[in-house]
């Protein structure tokens, strides 16, 4: 009996010493922990921007563009993509699921819904936008223009991902900066196949909003042969809204009197 009492103390001894070996102490250590879900070459540009994670955090953005009728102001729920266009001759709404048209004083509304559903905000929301879920990151050729060159990254699509899966976009940034510079995109709505026909936008005029660098402009350029060639035109954007607060649900709402886009 001494003996195995014996031998069950020197077990639980040596389990004890096993453990205390094993249990390393790291509260004096610099441990560098991952945890973006991005590749190394976007989180760059995201972080250049204001970081994915505070860009997250944001669930309302609004924008007005002066266009030749007038002020067009969008609204954004930016978690649902619940949306508002209200310009001076039609308001153009989506509740999340139903995308409708009020045409105003007798005009009548004559533009693609689905098509401009959405697309300017995709563009104002640049680089942020192409970390929503379903897109796929690859290095594409860099852009030289003006005697720089820029690093690109190509996003494109998972199947059934939005109205226009075979859209493709490249963003273009700074090398060492990692701020945004252009933006390549391809045009696919309505069409059965990707196009390699890409147009360009110059993203050079950032302003800070709520920890997050947005453009203040855009410039559409002229291409060739998938190149920028020359400035085209500049949209301006004002009185931006980028909050943490959600937007009210009534205001996507369909009016009585506005008409369902099917």
């Amino acid at each position: 009996m001494k003996n195995l009492i014996g031998l069950l103390i020197i077990l639980i001894v040596t389990i004890s010493c096993q453990q205390t070996k094993n249990k390393t102490d790291y509260s004096n250590d610099d441990l560098e922990i991952t945890t973006s879900i991005y590749p190394e070459n976007i989180t760059k540009v995201f972080d250049a921007h204001g970081g994915i994670d505070q860009w997250n955090k944001m669930q309302t953005l609004s924008f007005t563009m002066e266009k030749p009728n007038g002020k067009e102001v969008t609204t954004t729920h930016l978690k649902t993509r619940a949306e508002l266009i209200d310009t001076p001759t039609y308001t153009l709404g989506f509740d999340g699921d139903s995308l409708w048209v009020t045409e105003k004083d007798g005009n009548e509304y004559k533009s693609n819904a689905k098509f401009y559903k959405g697309l300017m905000m995709y563009f104002y929301a640049m680089p942020f936008i192409v970390g929503d879920n379903g897109i796929l990151y690859e290095e594409a050729e860099p852009l030289t223009f003006d005697g720089k060159t820029y690093p690109g990254i190509l996003i494109s699509y998972e199947a059934g991902i939005g109205v226009s899966p075979d859209d493709q976009y490249i963003i273009y940034h700074d090398a060492d900066s990692g701020q945004m510079e252009w933006l390549g995109y391809t045009v696919t709505f309505g069409k059965n196949e990707k196009s390699k026909d890409f147009h360009f936008i110059r993203y050079n005029n950032w302003q800070k909003v709520n920890g997050l660098a947005v453009p203040k402009s855009i410039d559409w350029y002229t291409y060739e042969n998938s190149k920028p060639v020359e400035k085209r035109n500049t949209v301006e954007f004002t009185d931006i809204v980028l909050s943490q607060e959600a937007p009210d649900n009534s205001l996507f709402t369909k009016p009585e009197s506005a008409k369902t886009i099917k």
